[in-house]
């Protein structure tokens, strides 16, 4: 057989080389579809950074935590806790976001807990369209702010896990709509403030997670466009999580689908035993190689964005130590 190709995940630094520094944004969406590897993403992330000496927050949104097997620590909750060396993790829930914030505008912490614990109130808030998902990505930019007695930031940065793609979308929105609805007020400034980290390259920005897989890369490319045309935020990564090595030329992946077509026609004495199944699962092995470099092809060609293409991980996959390799990459 021919050499096999340079493995992509191998490749993929040049494409970097001359990118904006991720960990010199104060804030990052990690956004992609459900499934792709966002939070793996994100640990892997906040362990890079936090290498290169940055202190560095992971919040997600209320959902079901798994950060803490791919770090190794204790289950993540509501409260922020730290995880690793120079890494701290908080699972924000809204209910808990929205009585925090109530305390900072109320001033007096009773008086919130009386309005904001009252099933009246709560029912009535979780009624109200975006106001848990600004709850949850409001505390996530409130941190950004928090800073030490020192006069440092408390968190270099900060990086949001955000939900899959609609409700990250939704997510997004929401700072841009309180200034188009709400009046003068805290809600309104905060949002303001927000907004604008947000939507400035020098300090924030995206990165999109896929797989390289035709249904995932599809929805990445319309997931960029989506916010850079329509929420004019600055993405700054495509990250291209679980790619194979190949171990196929072109030529061969070519040569080994047109076998495994014609088995069953011109190879009668192959249809059964172990010559079969070799043929069969190199087949499917070549298939899959030929989608992963198709797909490539087809991102590289869309998403006019430095990417970054993170090896598939088998034994060490969702594990501590697969996560330290994938820092090392990002």
């Amino acid at each position: 057989m021919t050499k096999s190709p340079k493995n992509p995940s191998q490749s993929a630094r040049s494409d970097v080389s001359a990118a904006p520094v991720l960990e010199d944004r104060r804030f990052l969406f990690v956004c992609g579809k459900g499934g792709v590897g966002k939070t793996t993403v994100s640990g892997a992330l906040a362990l890079a950074f936090a290498s290169r000496g940055k202190r560095v927050l992971v919040a997600m949104c209320n959902t079901k935590e798994r950060l803490s097997a791919i770090l190794g620590s204790p289950p993540i909750g509501d409260e922020i806790m730290q995880v690793s060396e120079r890494v701290w993790a908080v699972n924000i829930s809204p209910d808990k976001a929205l009585r925090e914030y109530g305390e900072m505008v109320l001033k007096v912490k009773a008086v919130a807990h009386a309005v904001f614990d009252n099933k009246y109130t709560k029912t009535f808030f979780r009624a109200v369209p975006g106001l848990s998902e600004w709850a949850m990505l409001g505390k996530a930019w409130f941190h950004t702010t928090e800073t030490l007695p020192d006069g440092s930031f408390r968190y270099d940065v900060v990086i949001l896990d955000a939900p899959a793609t609609g409700h990250g979308m939704e997510m997004l929105r929401v700072p841009r709509i309180i200034l188009d609805v709400a009046p003068a007020g805290a809600l309104r400034r905060d949002a303001e403030a927000a907004w604008e980290m947000f939507r400035d390259p020098a300090r924030a920005g995206v990165v999109v997670v896929t797989l390289p897989e035709e249904l995932p890369a599809t929805e990445s490319v319309e997931l960029t466009t989506a916010i850079r045309s329509d929420l004019g935020l600055p993405v700054h990564r495509l990250v291209i999580n679980a790619a194979m090595a190949p171990l196929f030329s072109a030529a061969e992946r070519e040569r080994l689908l047109g076998d495994a077509r014609l088995l069953d026609i011109e190879a009668p004495l192959l249809n059964t035993g172990t010559p079969r199944l070799a043929l069969v699962a190199g087949a499917r092995r070549a298939m899959r190689e030929a989608v992963q470099h198709e797909t490539l092809e087809r991102l590289r060609h869309a998403i006019d964005l430095p990417m970054v293409t993170l090896p598939f991980l088998l034994d060490e996959a969702s594990t501590p130590a697969g996560t330290r390799r994938l820092a090392k990459r990002l």
